[in-house]
C-alpha cells in the first residue's frame, strides 16, 4: 500500500514544555487540532537524522483515553518523517518498564533494534475524557530523554510552522498481532503489532528464580493479592503471577486495563488503592476475613509499586533499602554483588545506612529517573529508588513496579526456603522489623498538597529560601512550635553535580537538617496536569531498639507541627490538611 506525505501548516501552542516525566495535560488540551502533532514533529526535529530516517520506534502506553487515536497519529507521522518501522504493543499497551525492556532487548525478525519510543502515559494521574493524557520520548538506552533533548523539543514547539503526516495511510489494526507493510517516498514502512508481555516476561525470568517463588506461592500458608488499579500492569499480571508462578486467579484485583482506570485514581498508595488496603486489613472497616500475607499495587503505567504485608505498610524508602540489603542472596541477577545504590534526595536515608554497612557506592540524586540512568549506564549503580513508590535496577532504565513485587516475593521465598512446611512463615512485617533492628528505623511520612494555586506555592517556596539565611530565626520558630524538637543545624537548596556527565541540577528542593539527624524537605512537584503540588517530607532516624516500634504518624507529630508552622502552609495555600498522606 503506497502513501503520500502531507505538509500541514500549524502554529505554536503555549506551554508545551516536557518535564522529566514528559508532557502532561488534560485530554481536552491534547485533542485540540494539531496539538499532539506539533509535539511529535518537534520531537522528530530535535532528534539526530539517524534516529528518525530508517529507524525503528516503539509507540505504546498505558491504554488511557485517547491512546488509540494517538497511536494512529504517531504511526502516520513516523511514516511521513522517514521512520522505517514502528513496533506497537497489542491494543497499544506496553507498561513504561516494558517499553524500556523492548528498546533494550527486542530484536526484530530482520535484526532491527529500536532507537527510541513515544510512550503514551500520564503515569499515576487519572484517565478519561475529562482527565489526563501524556506523552514522553525515551532514548536508545531505554531511559527518558535527557534535559538537553527536552529543552530542544520545547524550543521547537515555540517556532514550529508545519508537520509531516501520511494522513491517508490506512489505520493499523492494533488489536491483532502481525505486520502491516506500506510503501512511501522513502521506501518501505512497516508496523508490527506484537504481544505486550512476552519480551518483559522473558527478562523477568532471567533476573529472578521463578521456581523458588512458585514454591512460595503454592504453599497453603502463603496468600497473595495484586491490584493493577485497572492500569496496564493488568496486561502482565495474569501471565506472570498466575500462568508462570501459579497464583490463584482470585488473587488478582482490577487487572483489566481500562481507558479511565475504572473511574479510579491509579496511584498505588494508602489513599487511592482502597480495595487492596481494605483486603490487607489496613482499612477502617473490619470484614472479619483474614488478610493475605502479601499484597502489592501498581500505578497506571506500571512503573510504581506499593508493598503491603498483612495489616502492615512498607514505606517505599524502607522497601528499596530492604531489597538492597537482601538482593545478593535472594535474587540471582545480583549474585555476583551490587555495583552501587542510589536514592532520590527526598527519599529517607534508610538506603544510606545499608550502603555504609555493606560498603557500597552510594549516590543521592534529584528526583527524576534519568539521574539513575546515567549512573547505571556508567556501571556505578545496581539498585535505586524514590519515595514516590518507584523502585528499580539496572535491568532497564525506568522504575519497574512488577520488578519490585518480584524482588519482594524473592526475598520472602529465600527467607522461607527451608520453612514452607514449618509452623509459621517469615512475614513481610518480620522482614521489615528485623531490618529496623539491624540498621535502625527511619520514621518517614510525606504530605501532598495537590492542585494548590501555583502562585501561592511559589510564594511559599520563595519564603523558605529567604528563611534559610537565618538559622536563628528558623530555630526561634521551631522552639516556639515544639520545645521537644531538636535544633536546625543546616538549611539549603539541594544541588546535584552529575558524576558522569558533569551537568548541574539546581533548585531541587529545600532541606532543613536537624541536629539529631531529622530532616524536613519541601519540593514543588511537576507531575500534575494543572495547578501545583507541594510535597512535604518528614524524617526522623531512631537507632534505639526500644523506640523503633512506634506508630509513624505519632512519632513524627512534633516534626509535622514544626514543618507546618515553619512553612506557613495554610497561610500560603489556604489548605488546612494535605490531599494525601503516605
Amino acid at each position: 500500500m503506497v502513501f503520500e506525505v502531507m505538509k500541514v501548516p500549524t502554529t505554536p501552542f503555549e506551554g508545551q514544555k516536557p518535564g522529566t516525566s514528559g508532557l502532561r495535560k488534560k485530554v481536552k488540551v491534547f485533542v485540540q487540532p494539531h496539538y499532539l502533532q506539533n509535539f511529535v514533529q518537534a520531537t522528530f526535529n530535535a532528534l539526530t537524522p539517524e534516529k528518525v530516517k530508517g529507524a525503528t520506534l516503539v509507540v505504546s502506553g498505558d491504554g488511557r483515553y485517547f491512546s488509540k487515536d494517538a497511536v494512529q497519529i504517531i504511526i502516520k507521522m513516523s511514516a511521513a518523517n522517514g521512520v522505517r518501522r514502528v513496533w506497537v504493543g497489542q491494543n497499544g499497551l506496553l507498561s513504561t518498564p516494558a517499553v524500556s525492556a523492548v528498546i533494550r532487548e527486542r530484536v526484530g525478525a530482520d535484526g532491527s533494534k529500536a532507537t527510541g519510543a513515544f510512550i503514551l502515559t500520564a503515569s499515576h494521574n487519572p484517565g478519561g475524557p475529562n482527565e489526563d493524557f501524556g506523552i514522553k520520548y525515551n532514548m536508545e538506552n531505554g531511559g527518558p530523554a535527557p534535559e538537553a533533548l527536552t529543552d530542544k523539543i520545547f524550543e521547537n514547539t515555540k517556532t514550529i510552522k508545519e508537520y509531516l503526516i501520511a494522513d491517508e495511510l490506512q489505520e493499523v489494526d492494533i488489536s491483532t498481532t502481525g505486520v502491516s507493510n506500506f510503501s512511501g517516498p522513502d521506501g518501505p514502512f512497516d508496523v508490527e503489532v506484537f504481544d505486550s508481555a512476552s519480551d518483559y516476561v522473558k527478562l523477568m525470568k532471567s533476573i529472578f528464580d521463578f521456581e523458588l517463588i512458585r514454591k512460595l506461592l503454592s504453599s497453603p500458608k502463603f496468600t497473595f493479592c495484586y491490584d493493577a488499579l485497572h492500569g496496564v500492569a493488568g496486561a502482565y499480571a495474569n501471565c506472570i503471577f498466575v500462568e508462570e508462578l501459579g497464583a490463584q486467579q482470585s488473587s488478582l484485583l482490577n487487572c483489566t486495563p481500562k481507558e479511565d482506570f475504572g473511574g479510579g485514581h491509579p496511584d498505588p498508595n494508602l489513599t487511592y488503592a482502597k480495595e487492596l488496603v481494605e483486603r490487607m486489613g489496613l482499612g477502617k472497616s473490619n470484614s472479619g476475613v483474614e488478610p493475605p500475607e502479601f499484597g502489592a499495587a501498581a500505578d497506571g503505567d506500571a512503573d510504581r509499586n506499593m508493598i503491603l504485608g498483612k495489616r502492615f505498610f512498607v514505606t517505599p524508602s524502607d522497601s528499596v533499602a530492604i531489597i538492597a540489603a537482601n538482593a545478593v542472596g535472594a535474587i540471582p541477577y545480583f549474585s555476583s554483588g551490587l555495583k552501587g545504590v542510589a536514592r532520590s534526595m527526598p527519599t529517607s536515608a534508610a538506603l544510606d545506612v545499608v550502603a555504609k554497612s555493606l560498603n557500597l557506592k552510594f549516590f543521592e540524586v534529584p528526583t527524576g529517573w534519568k539521574f539513575f540512568g546515567n549512573l547505571m549506564d556508567a556501571g556505578q549503580c545496581s539498585i535505586c529508588g524514590e519515595e514516590s513508590f518507584g523502585t528499580g535496577s539496572d535491568h532497564i532504565r525506568e522504575k519497574d513496579g512488577i520488578w519490585a513485587v518480584l524482588a519482594w516475593l524473592s526475598i520472602l521465598a529465600y527467607k522461607n526456603k527451608g520453612n514452607l512446611n514449618g509452623d509459621k512463615l517469615v512475614t513481610v512485617e518480620d522482614i521489615v522489623r528485623q531490618h529496623w533492628a539491624t540498621y535502625g528505623r527511619h520514621y518517614y511520612t510525606r504530605y501532598d498538597y495537590e492542585n494548590v494555586d501555583a502562585g501561592g506555592a511559589k510564594d511559599l517556596m520563595a519564603n523558605m529560601v529567604k528563611m534559610m539565611s537565618s538559622l536563628d530565626e528558623v530555630n526561634t520558630i521551631v522552639k516556639g512550635a515544639r520545645s521537644d524538637v531538636s535544633k536546625v543545624v543546616n538549611a539549603d537548596e539541594f544541588e546535584y553535580k552529575d558524576p558522569v556527565d558533569g551537568s548541574v541540577s539546581k533548585h531541587q528542593g529545600i532541606r532543613f537538617l536537624f541536629e539529631d539527624g531529622s530532616r524536613l524537605v519541601f519540593r514543588l512537584s511537576g507531575t500534575g496536569s494543572e495547578g501545583a503540588t507541594i510535597r512535604l517530607y518528614i524524617e526522623q532516624y531512631e537507632k534505639d531498639p526500644s523506640k523503633i516500634g512506634r506508630d509513624s504518624q505519632e512519632a513524627l507529630a512534633p516534626l509535622v507541627e514544626v514543618a507546618l508552622k515553619l512553612s506557613k502552609m495554610q497561610e500560603f495555600t489556604g489548605r488546612s490538611a494535605p490531599t494525601v498522606i503516605t
